[in-house]
């Protein structure tokens, strides 16, 4: 984000409020702009939750785990939900029914494994990913898309089962830019959620920011 992109949102709407959320280095001169402009809230641990926070070591969470957690919790208030994104990593998010955010787990994601794959092998190609409806691969090309495809959903599945165990009834939620193309492999009752992240950035914001 950059303030030429931050001016044009301003001219077009009239914004009061904002939450700033980032794993990584931001534009400190935009950030600087939007300070002074909104009343801004930069997103950490730290702010105001409307969850109860158990994880044991909250200064290393990610904010796009903790705004996954809180939004779960928001789309299902009152429930055991299991969030999974499949994005960069394959992360999972558990919050109870009680609103105890536990933690959860992070693996590697789609194209983490393809490009390992090609990566670590001598021979094996750089398979890309795409929707496919077969078990058995019959080239070396399908092989690898059957095997991290399959084996993902299969992966989420037995997530999922391992949760039920402790955790039932249990909500699973499911988002993130691959998870289209996975959400057909995975046989357990899923729900599809546009953007968890951006609706738990939303009540975290309420929750820390004032008109004033």
């Amino acid at each position: 984000m950059t303030i030429p992109f931050f001016e044009h949102l301003f001219e077009e709407y009239e914004i009061r409020r904002a939450i700033v959320s980032s794993v990584g280095k931001g534009d400190e001169d935009a950030l600087a702009w939007l300070d002074a402009h909104t009343h801004l809230v930069q997103f950490s641990h730290q702010c105001k939750l409307p969850i109860t926070m158990k994880y044991a070591t909250p200064e290393t969470l990610g904010t796009d785990r903790l705004a996954n957690a809180v939004g779960a919790n928001a789309l299902c208030p009152g429930e055991n939900v299991l969030s999974i994104m499949a994005g960069t990593c394959l992360v999972a998010d558990f919050v109870n029914a009680d609103g105890e955010y536990l933690g959860g787990s992070i693996a590697p994601g789609m194209r983490m494994r393809f490009q390992a794959l090609s990566q670590f092998t001598a021979k094996l190609p750089l398979v890309e990913p795409e929707k496919i409806n077969f078990l058995i691969g019959d080239t070396t090309q399908n092989s690898i898309l059957s095997g991290v495809m399959n084996g993902m959903a299969a992966e989420i599945d037995g997530l999922i089962d391992q949760y039920s165990l402790t955790f039932s009834p249990l909500k699973v939620l499911f988002s993130g830019g691959d998870s289209s193309l996975l959400q057909n492999f995975i046989k357990k009752r899923i729900f599809a959620a546009q953007n968890p992240i951006l609706f738990g950035l939303l009540k975290i914001l309420k929750l820390n920011a004032s008109e004033n």
